[in-house]
C-alpha cells in the first residue's frame, strides 16, 4: 500500500504566493527581504491552522536562497533550497516550547546561536507555542532575543499572545494572522480536489469551509475524511451526513411554515429534527443564523456577507423577498432570547417550541400599522373581522359630530367630540359604504345599543366606542371635588406626601378638557408623572370626559431668606401668624438673642 500523505502536508504552501488568506503578512515579509530590512525577532500570532509555522519556514527558506526570483520567492534549485526541501538544512532549527520550556532548554538554544551558518547567510530559529515557556525561561531568553548575532533570526509562533510577557513582545515585530475566509478555503479545497481528480460540489466545499472555522488545516483534514467516506465524488448530502450537520432545507421549511403562521407544521418539523439526533440548542443557533442570512440577503450591499454556495444563495434571496424587515428583526430577537434561556430551562424542548410558536404569531399580534407595512398577507378570516370593525368605526365617526349636540353652561347636557388619532387607527383603501339608517342623538346619549350590529361582539364594540367619544362638560367645582377625592384616597393608602401635594394647590380648568396644576419642584413633577396615567383615568371616569388632559406648570420657588438670629425668626413667624405677638405680650415673654 502506498504511503498516504494527508492533504494538509501534501499541499502545504512552499512559497509566499501560495499562502492562503494572509496577503498582508506575506507582502510585508517579501518587501522586508527585498529591501534588506529584516528584523532579528518576529512574533507570529493567530488562531490554529492559519499558516504561522508555514510562513516561518518559507521565510527561513527564502532568506537563505542564493538565487531568488524577481517576485522575491525561493528558486527551489539552489543547494540551500534543495537541502531545505529534503529536510536536511542545518540553517533552520524548530523548537517545540510546549515540551522544551525550561531554563536549561533556553540555555542550550543560546549556546547554539553563537555558531555561524556553514551555508547561507542566516540561521533561523523557529520556536512554536512560545507562550508555553516558563517565566524563568523567558527572562533567560531576553538578552539574546534583543541582541542576537547578525546571522541569527528568531521566529516565535503562538496562538495565545496575551500569555507572553511584555518584555518579549517589545523585542519582536508582531504579525497578527487572520482567520481564513470561507471563500478562500473553498477555493483551496477545489484546487486540491482538482489535483486529486475528485469531483466535488461547490456547496459541499462551502460546508466544509464553514465547519473548519477559519482554519485551513482543519478544512483539509475534514476534506480527507469526506473523501474516505464518499469516494471520489464529494456531494453536499455526503458532507452533511458524515459531519452530522443540519441540512439547510430544514431551515427553509421551518421559515416557510412560520411565514404561513402554521404552528403545527413547525412543531412537526422540529420533532423530526430531534428524532434525527440533533440537539435543540444547535437548532436554535442554526435558525438564528438562518434569519441573519435572510436579513443580509434583503440588500444587495450586504449580500456579500452571505458565506454560502451559489445555489443556496439563490434560495436565500428568494425566501428573503417573502419576509419583511420588521418580521426578521423581531424573529432574531425571539431566537436570541431563546438561545440565552435554553441552558437554564428545565424543559428545554418546550423552550424551543415556545420560540417557534412566538415566531408563527409575529404577524398576528402586531399592530395595524405594522400589518399594513408587512408584505406577509394575513389570513382571510382575520381580514374579514378587521373589515367589520373598521366599518363600525367609520359609521360612528360619520354619525356622531360635535355640532349635533348643544351644550349648556351648567354642564347638564353631554356633547360628542371628534375622535382623536389615538382612538382611530389609520387604514388603507376606500371606506366601506354604510347603508343603515342614522341613529338619533337620544339613542347615543342613553347608551342604546346599535340596531345595525348583527352580532353580540359588534354590539359591545359599538358601546365602548360611543362611550369613548362622549365627553361631559365639566365645571371647576366638579373638578375640585373629584381631585380632593383622589388625594384623600391616596392618603388613606399610605401615600401621605403625594396626597398632601395634590391638596396643597387647586387644579385650574382652562377650557372644556385642559387641566393645569401648579408645582414648584422637580420632585413633585416626577411624582405626579409616575402616577399621571392613574390620575387621568380616575378623572376621566368620574367626570365622564375621556378627552381630559393634565398639564403641569412649574412655578417660581419662593425666595428663601436665611434666618441667622432669633429676632429674624420671631419677625418671620409673627408676619405669618400675628397671634404670636399677642401671646408674647400676654405672658410678657422676651426673645432670646
Amino acid at each position: 500500500m502506498d504511503n498516504f500523505i494527508v492533504s494538509a502536508r501534501k499541499y502545504r504552501p512552499a512559497t509566499f504566493n501560495t499562502v492562503v488568506g494572509q496577503a498582508h503578512i506575506t507582502n510585508t515579509l517579501k518587501n522586508a527581504i527585498k529591501t534588506g530590512h529584516l528584523a532579528q525577532a518576529f512574533l507570529f500570532c493567530g488562531p490554529r491552522g492559519v499558516g504561522k509555522t508555514t510562513c516561518a519556514r518559507i521565510l527561513a527558506k527564502t532568506i537563505n536562497c542564493s538565487n531568488r526570483t524577481e517576485n522575491t520567492e525561493a528558486c527551489d534549485t539552489c543547494e540551500s533550497c534543495k537541502s531545505f526541501n529534503e529536510g536536511a538544512s542545518h540553517n533552520v532549527f524548530e523548537l517545540d516550547a510546549a515540551s522544551n520550556n525550561s531554563v536549561d532548554d533556553i540555555r542550550n538554544l543560546i549556546d547554539q546561536v553563537r555558531y555561524a551558518p556553514q551555508l547561507g547567510a542566516f540561521k533561523v530559529y523557529v520556536i512554536d507555542e512560545v507562550h508555553m515557556l516558563s517565566n524563568q525561561a523567558f527572562n533567560a531568553f531576553l538578552k539574546t532575543l534583543e541582541e542576537p548575532p547578525k546571522h541569527a533570526i528568531f521566529i516565535l509562533a503562538t496562538t495565545e499572545k496575551h500569555k507572553i510577557i511584555p518584555t518579549i513582545l517589545s523585542r519582536c515585530q508582531i504579525f497578527d494572522f487572520n482567520r481564513i475566509q470561507i471563500e478562500d478555503i473553498a477555493t483551496h479545497l477545489a484546487f486540491i480536489a482538482k489535483s486529486e481528480n475528485i469531483t466535488a460540489e461547490t456547496d459541499a466545499l462551502h460546508i466544509i469551509a464553514q465547519k473548519a472555522d477559519g482554519a485551513l488545516r482543519d478544512a483539509c483534514s475534514i476534506f480527507d475524511q469526506i473523501v474516505s467516506f464518499a469516494g471520489n465524488t464529494v456531494t453536499y448530502k455526503a458532507v452533511i451526513e458524515n459531519l452530522n450537520i443540519l441540512d439547510y432545507d430544514y431551515y427553509f421549511q421551518i421559515t416557510d411554515a412560520i411565514l404561513d403562521e402554521n404552528i403545527s407544521q413547525s412543531l412537526l418539523l422540529f420533532n423530526e429534527i430531534l428524532n434525527n439526533g440533533f440537539d435543540g440548542h444547535n437548532f436554535i443557533a442554526g435558525l438564528s443564523d438562518h434569519f441573519r442570512n435572510l436579513l443580509v440577503s434583503k440588500d444587495a450591499l450586504t449580500l456579500q456577507l452571505l458565506e454560502v454556495g451559489t445555489n443556496i444563495k439563490d434560495k436565500y434571496r428568494e425566501q428573503a423577498d417573502k419576509c419583511s424587515l420588521n418580521f426578521l428583526i423581531k424573529g432574531l430577537t425571539i431566537l436570541n432570547k431563546a438561545d440565552l434561556q435554553y441552558k437554564s430551562s428545565k424543559n428545554q424542548r418546550l423552550q424551543v417550541e415556545l420560540a417557534l410558536m412566538q415566531l408563527c404569531s409575529i404577524n398576528s399580534i402586531g399592530t395595524d400599522t405594522e400589518k399594513k407595512n408587512d408584505i406577509i398577507k394575513p389570513k382571510a378570516k382575520n381580514q374579514e373581522s378587521n373589515d367589520k370593525n373598521q366599518e363600525l368605526r367609520d359609521k360612528i365617526q360619520e354619525t356622531i359630530t360635535p355640532s349635533a349636540y348643544p351644550t349648556n353652561i351648567n354642564g347638564s347636557t353631554q356633547t360628542i367630540k371628534e375622535p382623536t388619532t389615538n382612538h382611530q387607527p389609520q387604514t388603507t383603501g376606500n371606506k366601506p359604504t354604510i347603508k343603515t339608517s342614522t341613529p338619533s342623538i337620544s339613542q347615543h346619549l342613553n347608551g342604546k345599543k346599535e340596531k345595525e350590529a348583527t352580532t353580540e361582539n359588534n354590539k359591545e364594540q359599538a358601546e365602548l366606542t360611543v362611550n369613548q367619544l362622549i365627553s361631559t362638560i365639566i365645571t371647576q367645582h366638579a373638578l375640585e371635588k373629584c381631585w380632593d377625592k383622589y388625594a384623600t384616597d391616596l392618603k388613606a393608602k399610605g401615600k401621605i406626601s403625594y396626597g398632601v401635594a395634590l391638596l396643597g394647590k387647586r387644579p385650574v380648568l382652562m377650557n372644556s378638557n385642559i387641566i393645569e396644576f401648579s408645582i414648584n419642584s422637580k420632585t413633585q413633577e416626577e411624582t405626579i408623572n409616575e402616577d399621571k396615567s392613574n390620575l387621568l383615568g380616575f378623572l376621566r371616569k368620574e367626570l365622564s370626559n375621556y378627552s381630559i388632559q393634565l398639564n403641569l406648570i412649574m412655578t417660581a420657588a419662593e425666595e428663601k431668606t436665611n434666618l441667622y438670629t432669633a429676632n429674624d425668626r420671631y419677625r418671620r413667624l409673627s408676619e405669618k401668624n400675628p397671634t404670636i405677638i399677642k401671646f408674647r405680650q400676654a405672658f410678657d415673654l422676651d426673645i432670646e438673642f
